[in-house]
């Protein structure tokens, strides 16, 4: 509490530190570094793990998402998962110490996510989780494992739909910690996609006339894969490769391609059967250049969680190559098939949505672009709530 020159008094403001560290991170957390900023209750603090280091894969975020520079960048680079969360922890836990915020926010599955809450948990500093309550029900997920942990030790828990309300209070927690609050991603989306680069210049940049031709002609379809339990094995590549080379022949397609999965496909010497096709691979796009190709698609392919919320609020037929996934309001209510796994149930699929009309659903509850305001809102409400 602090007083002002006539007397009176006004609440000081909080501080909050904001952990990033892998480009999913950044479409969430764009908007509500905005909202705090807007809020004089609140002040943040940004802090970089550098799990995703390169600028494909997150520095063009900042840049296109106006997120400013990190106030602390911990550089931890590659690594495996145990290996990647263990350095964050040991260089997060000095940050935190000696410059104790209020709370920190997290959000997302990432490792990131997951050691910066273990550390603010051992250092009794609260914690809120923005997306909680996410289940795939796949503990093979290195993701799922992050959620479980993650939500276990958050204090405040902000949900992206109600079924995550309902399975964190399934799981035990006290529901006076959880809210729902909508998807910040999709704030993040409906505050850029007015500002998208026309899909053909954007496919120009990429490619020769002919491609673009066939594109304007024919219209086409987007591709991400990444999971390892698609790119890692290479008979599923392999399959998954003929099968995107099948499709292509009815629907050229855009693959934007994980440097992960560029990898798997070289060293399996599948580069070939791609170039020969109507498929244009790229590197990682930047977030204005991938949601104007999503908006234009005609389908969507991916193993990508934000893909399928993106491609739900959009209206974009998605056809997602996985067993399970944890956005079950996307398949529920919103544009996404789970197709499984299989590369032959995935090429069936896609013919079948591009013979017939696609799936068309409905934009879920409270994904209106306002969500970074309500998880504003939660937190102060929290803060001061608990407030000694």
């Amino acid at each position: 509490m602090l007083s002002t020159n006539d007397g009176s008094s006004v609440l000081s403001a909080y501080q909050i530190d904001c952990i990033v560290g892998a480009r999913p991170n950044l479409m969430k957390i764009a908007p509500i570094l905005r909202a705090f900023t807007a809020n004089d209750r609140v002040k943040a603090r940004l802090i970089h793990t550098g799990q995703h280091y390169d600028d494909s894969m997150s520095g063009i975020f900042f840049e296109e998402l106006g997120i400013r520079p990190p106030d602390i960048n911990l550089d931890v680079g590659s690594g495996t998962n145990t290996e990647q969360t263990a350095r964050i922890m040991l260089a997060l836990e000095p940050v935190l110490a000696s410059s104790r915020p209020d709370m920190l926010l997290v959000v997302g599955d990432v490792n990131s996510t997951l050691a910066a809450s273990l550390v603010a948990s051992k250092l009794l500093i609260p914690v809120v989780h923005v997306e909680a309550g996410l289940r795939s029900n796949d503990r093979t997920m290195p993701e799922e494992i992050n959620r479980l942990v993650v939500d276990r030790v958050s204090d405040l828990l902000l949900t992206t739909d109600q079924a995550a309300n309902e399975q964190l209070i399934r799981e035990g927690v006290d529901g006076d910690q959880v809210h729902f609050v909508g998807n910040v991603m999709i704030d993040t989306l409906l505050a850029n996609v007015k500002h998208c680069r026309p899909v053909l210049e954007t496919i120009a940049k990429y490619s020769s006339g002919a491609f673009k031709d066939v594109c304007e002609r024919k219209g086409y379809g987007i591709v991400t894969l990444h999971r390892p339990s698609n790119v890692d094995e290479p008979a599923q590549l392999k399959g998954l490769v003929e099968a995107l080379v099948d499709i292509s022949e009815r629907l050229p397609l855009i693959f934007a391609m994980h440097p992960r999965t560029r990898a798997r496909i070289e060293q399996g010497e599948l580069d070939g059967q791609l170039s020969a096709a109507q498929i244009l691979v790229t590197p990682p796009l930047g977030y204005i250049e991938m949601i104007g190709l999503m908006k234009g698609a005609r389908l969507a392919i991916t193993d990508s969680g934000g893909v399928q919320e993106e491609t739900t609020a959009l209206g974009v037929p998605c056809l997602t190559v996985r067993d399970n996934t944890e956005r079950p309001v996307t398949v529920a209510e919103g544009t996404n098939t789970l197709v499984g796994s299989s590369p032959n149930t995935l090429r069936d699929a896609a013919f079948s949505a591009l013979s017939n009309p696609g799936k068309r659903g409905r934009i879920p509850d409270l994904w209106d672009g306002q969500s970074a305001e309500r998880v504003t809102d939660h937190v102060i409400a929290y803060l001061d709530h608990n407030r000694s």
